[in-house]
C-alpha cells in the first residue's frame, strides 16, 4: 500500500474541517519508535494530526565550564555553512612525587638528554582523511596572567570565554606536527634496554631547558621547593599553553586527565648511569580550553534574519532554535498515544564531513520566567545514578535522517491539566543544567562526549518542502 501523509494546520481552521488520512507507514513507525502501545491509526477511534510550528535561530549565550576530566579539544576548522572554529588549552602539570629530589643530586655529573611532553589523543572531529595533518605548539603560561593562581586552584573556566586563552611567557617550548589519521600507529619508544610500543599519543619534544630549569628546584619547604609540594610548584611553574596553527580542518581532543599517556617526562643522566626519567601528570584542576567561534555561511545569516525555514544547531559552544506550537492550543481534550517532535535533515555544505552532533537536548521555556529552562522531566526519564533515559526520549539523527523526541507525557499536561504550552528548546550541550519540577531542584544532565563536536541543519517550521517541515506529530483518541 503506497504510504500517505497526513499534514493539518489548525489554526483558523476548526477540528470538524480536518481531514484524516490512513497510512500503513504511519501505523508502523510507532513499532519501529519501539513504542508498540500505540494503537493503530483507525480514523474512527484513533486519529494522526501533524501540527505546524514556529522556529528561529538563536546564538546561544554559552556558560558551560571546563571540567577535569573532559576532554580538550585542540585545533582549527573551516566549515563553510557555519563558519571558523580554533581551540587552545591550558593546563598545570604537578611533580609525580613529592618529599624527594628526583634527579639524584644536582652537580656537574647532571645531564638532561630530553624533555618530551605526551598527549593522550581521543577522537578528532572534521577532515581528518584529506586535510587532518596539525601542528601543535606549547608555551610556558604566563605566571602573571591569572591562571591557577594560588586562589584560583579549583576555578573552573569557560569554554566560550576568550580570557581562558591565557597569556603566555617566554619563546615557544617546543611543537609537532602529525597526521590525525596515523595517530592509531603504534610508534616506538627505546630506552637502553628496553623497548615499548605506543599509540594514540602526541609527542612535543621540548627545549631541554625546561628540564634544566626543573633540575634547579629542591625539596625543602622554601621559596624553590618545587618538590615539596603542589603549591609551591605551581608558583614556579604556572602550567603548558598548548596553541594550534591555522591549519588542519579539524579538532583533536585529548584526555589531559589519563596519567599513563598525559605526561611531561624529563629523560636524564647522572654520571655514568644509564637514562632515567622523572613524570609530571596533570593531576589536579587547572585546565582552560578556550574555543572561538567565528560564525560564517548560512548559518551567520540565518542568526541574522531570524528566518525560520531553516534550522541551525551547532553544538556547545554554538545555537539552539525556539520551537512554538501555537495550534496545540486549539486540539482540545484528548487522549494521547504518541506525541512526538520530528526534525529532518536538510542537506548542507560539506555535512559528510562536518557531522551531526551524537546527542540533541529538548528542553522548554516558561514564559513567565524567561531566565529559567525546565526539562521535560514526565518523558526525559532521569534515574537514581544521574543518568538521563536519552534512548527513549530520542535526539539522535536516525538513519532515516529525522530526529524524533517523545514528548507525549508534556503533551498529555498540556491538553488535559492545562500546563503552560511553552516554547520549547532543541540545542546540542556537553552538558546542560535544566529545573526538574518534580524535584524542584536544578539537575546537571551530560549529554555528549566532546565539546563543539557536531552540527546539523534541520527543515523549520516554514521549509518550502512541507514534508520536511520540523512538526509535532499526534496519534490520539476522542475522550
Amino acid at each position: 500500500m503506497k504510504s500517505r501523509i497526513l499534514v493539518v494546520w489548525i489554526g483558523s481552521i476548526f477540528l470538524s474541517s480536518l481531514t484524516f488520512l490512513s497510512s500503513c507507514k504511519k501505523i508502523n513507525e510507532a513499532t519501529e519508535l519501539g513504542d508498540d502501545l500505540v494503537p493503530a491509526v483507525d480514523n474512527v477511534h484513533t486519529f494522526e494530526v501533524a501540527l505546524n510550528t514556529v522556529t528561529n535561530n538563536v546564538l546561544f549565550a554559552d556558560t558551560t565550564l571546563v571540567g577535569y576530566y573532559d576532554l580538550a579539544t585542540l585545533g582549527d576548522l573551516n566549515d563553510p555553512e557555519f563558519g571558523h572554529s580554533h581551540a587552545n588549552t591550558c593546563f598545570s602539570i604537578s611533580p609525580s612525587s613529592f618529599g624527594r629530589y628526583p634527579f639524584i643530586k644536582n652537580d656537574g655529573n647532571l645531564k638532561i638528554d630530553s624533555v618530551v611532553l605526551s598527549l593522550s589523543y581521543q577522537a578528532a572531529y572534521g577532515d581528518t582523511l584529506n586535510d587532518g595533518v596539525q601542528t601543535l605548539r606549547v608555551y610556558e603560561v604566563d605566571p602573571n596572567s591569572g591562571f591557577n593562581d594560588t586562589s584560583y586552584y579549583r576555578t573552573y573556566y569557560k569554554f566560550s570565554d576568550p580570557a581562558s586563552d591565557f597569556a603566555t611567557t617566554g619563546p615557544e617550548l617546543g611543537s609537532a606536527t602529525f597526521s590525525i589519521k596515523h595517530l592509531q600507529d603504534s610508534i616506538p619508544l627505546t630506552r637502553p634496554g628496553d623497548t615499548t610500543k605506543v599509540n594514540n599519543v602526541v609527542r612535543i619534544r621540548l627545549d631541554n631547558s625546561l628540564g634544566a630549569r626543573f633540575t634547579q628546584y629542591d625539596s625543602i619547604n622554601g621559596p624553590n621547593g618545587g618538590f615539596y609540594n603542589d603549591s609551591i610548584f605551581r608558583t614556579l611553574f604556572r602550567g603548558f599553553s598548548v596553541k594550534a596553527d591555522p591549519t588542519g580542518n579539524a579538532l583533536s581532543y585529548f584526555n589531559l586527565s589519563d596519567l599513563t599517556k598525559t605526561k611531561l617526562t624529563v629523560y636524564f643522566t647522572y654520571g655514568t648511569t644509564d637514562t632515567s626519567s622523572f613524570d609530571f601528570y596533570h593531576s589536579t584542576n587547572g585546565q582552560s580550553n578556550y574555543i572561538n567561534r567565528e560564525n560564517g555561511g548560512n548559518y551567520l545569516a540565518y542568526l541574522n534574519s531570524g528566518a525560520g525555514d531553516q534550522v541551525y544547531l551547532q553544538s556547545t559552544p554554538g545555537s539552539y532554535v525556539n520551537i512554538k506550537i501555537p495550534s496545540l492550543d486549539a486540539l482540545g481534550n484528548k487522549t494521547i498515544h504518541r506525541a512526538e517532535l520530528v526534525a529532518i535533515k536538510i542537506p548542507s555544505a560539506r555535512d559528510d564531513i562536518f557531522t551531526a552532533p551524537i546527542q540533541l537536548m529538548l528542553d522548554r521555556k516558561n514564559s513567565n520566567t524567561p531566565d529559567t529552562v525546565f526539562m521535560l522531566e514526565k518523558d526525559l526519564i532521569v534515574d537514581a545514578s544521574g543518568t538521563a533515559g536519552f534512548s527513549s526520549f530520542g535526539g539522535r539523527l536516525l538513519p532515516d535522517n529525522t530526529v524524533r523526541f517523545n514528548i507525549s507525557r508534556y503533551i498529555q499536561s498540556v491538553l488535559t491539566r492545562h500546563v503552560a504550552n511553552d516554547t520549547l528548546r532543541i540545542y546540542a550541550p556537553l552538558r546542560t543544567k535544566v529545573f526538574n519540577s518534580t524535584f524542584h531542584d536544578y539537575l546537571p544532565l551530560a549529554v555528549n562526549g566532546q565539546i563543539a563536536k557536531g552540527r546539523l541543519v534541520l527543515g523549520g517550521g516554514t521549509y518550502p518542502d512541507s514534508t520536511m517541515r520540523l512538526r509535532l506529530r499526534i496519534i490520539y483518541s476522542d475522550l
